[in-house]
């Protein structure tokens, strides 16, 4: 589980891991949010993405896609 764990409930619905990168579609029990986290386990870098129940599996297969799409309307 990702460090976000330590601050309130969560639960790890579906993870994977390939080439030292590590996904995890995680689910908060107190605020029933959805959040995509991705871990460089090479670069020791990491990031988190809100995801909606109509579209979690997406961010979770293609995180780096919907990275950019935030970093575009943010700019």
């Amino acid at each position: 589980m990702t460090h976000a764990a330590d601050t309130e409930a969560l639960e790890e619905l579906h993870y994977r891991e390939a080439d030292g990168i590590a996904v995890s579609l995680l689910w908060s029990r107190h605020s029933s949010r959805l959040s995509v986290v991705v871990e460089d386990l090479k670069a020791d870098a990491s990031f988190v993405l809100p995801a909606r129940a109509d579209n979690a599996l997406e961010v979770f297969y293609h995180p780096y896609a919907h990275a950019a799409a935030q970093l575009r309307v943010a700019a």
